[in-house]
């Protein structure tokens, strides 16, 4: 029988027994507890404007002291978390290069993202996105303040059931 890789699914379900998702959730405590695991601290910095004018919404750069990531400051505060947690997927997955282009560790690591073509771009976005129902977060995709409550007003409720 011909082996047969496991599902993107129960490759992100590995990866996350192993996190400890705090309740209430924290960005910040999870950001400490992948960076105790790497060995290297994990710095969040906004995206300089060049690089959001340019479709870039996240980065990653990845070096032998320390982690990088960048996001789209000019966005909503959910979106910037996914887009962090995207990031925090390209590091949990241990991807180390651009796709097809071993680096070997000599040189950084950086991973930028303007779609979801590729393979690790389609695993660290499964695991932003499990991550967030882990954490009983609301989906990014999910309206948000003033748009969620309107909705609510309106018997919208984001799962596709009315609110009676």
């Amino acid at each position: 029988m011909p082996f047969r890789p496991p599902s993107l699914r129960r490759r992100c379900e590995a990866i996350l027994g192993q996190l400890d998702l705090s309740h209430p959730f924290s960005l910040d405590a999870l950001c400490e507890r992948v960076a105790e695991r790497r060995g290297r601290p994990i710095r969040l910095h906004p995206l300089p404007k060049e690089a959001a004018e340019s479709g870039i919404c996240g980065l990653w750069v990845g070096t032998a002291t320390v982690d990088y990531v960048f996001y789209e400051a000019q966005t909503t505060p959910v979106h910037r978390e996914h887009i962090v947690l995207h990031e925090l997927g390209h590091i949990l997955f241990g991807h180390d290069s651009v796709e097809g282009q071993e680096t070997g560790g000599a040189a950084p690591v950086i991973l930028g993202r303007t779609n979801y073509t590729t393979r690790q771009e389609q695993e660290a976005e499964m695991l932003a996105s499990m991550i967030r129902t882990g954490a009983g977060l609301p989906s990014a995709a999910e309206p948000q303040g003033t748009l969620a409550k309107l909705g609510s007003a309106m018997g919208y409720h984001p799962r596709g059931t009315r609110v009676s």
